[in-house]
C-alpha cells in the first residue's frame, strides 16, 4: 500500500512539473527600448480583395547580437520577421477573403456538400491593437506583447 502512495504522489508531481513546463515564457518588459511598433496596408490585386499587411518594429538602438526575432503574432496570423536595418524589423501578412461557394436549397440533402467554415484559433488571446513578439536569447524562445500598435497613416 505505502509503494501505491509513492507512486502516487511521484506521477502527480510529474504532471505538475510537466505543465509548468509547457507554459510559455513571456516578460513584460523588452530587454531593449522599442521606439514604436505599427503597420500599413495596401491593396495586393486589381480587385482590391487581398491586403497586404506590413508590420513593423523600430528600435531606438541597434538590436544586441545574442537577441534574435522570430515571429510576430497579430491579428489571427502569423509572421515571420525580417531584418531591414539595424534599427528596423519587419514582417508581411496577406489578408484574402475566402469566396465558398454554398448551396441552399429548400431540400436539404442536396445541402450536403457544403462544408462549415475553418475556424483557426490563435495561439494568444490578444486586442485588435496588440501582437505577440517571438524572439530567441541565449537559446531561450521568449514571448513579448507588443501594445498601442498604430496604423501608420
Amino acid at each position: 500500500m505505502e509503494f501505491f502512495k509513492k507512486l502516487t504522489l511521484l506521477v502527480l508531481m510529474m504532471l505538475c512539473f510537466s505543465y509548468c513546463g509547457s507554459k510559455y515564457q513571456t516578460q513584460m518588459e523588452f530587454p531593449q527600448e522599442i521606439a514604436r511598433t505599427y503597420y500599413e496596408t495596401e491593396k495586393v490585386d486589381d480587385q482590391q480583395q487581398a491586403v497586404k499587411l506590413s508590420f513593423y518594429i523600430e528600435f531606438k538602438e541597434p538590436l544586441s547580437e545574442e537577441i534574435n526575432l522570430q515571429k510576430v503574432y497579430f491579428r489571427n496570423q502569423i509572421g515571420e520577421i525580417k531584418k531591414v536595418s539595424n534599427k528596423k524589423y519587419l514582417a508581411h501578412f496577406i489578408q484574402s477573403p475566402v469566396i465558398q461557394d454554398i448551396i441552399l436549397d429548400s431540400d436539404s440533402r442536396k445541402e450536403y456538400g457544403n462544408k462549415p467554415p475553418v475556424i483557426v484559433k490563435s495561439k494568444f488571446e490578444l486586442n485588435k491593437d496588440e501582437a505577440m513578439l517571438e524572439y530567441q536569447k541565449n537559446g531561450d524562445t521568449i514571448y513579448f506583447k507588443l501594445r498601442e500598435i498604430a496604423r501608420a497613416q
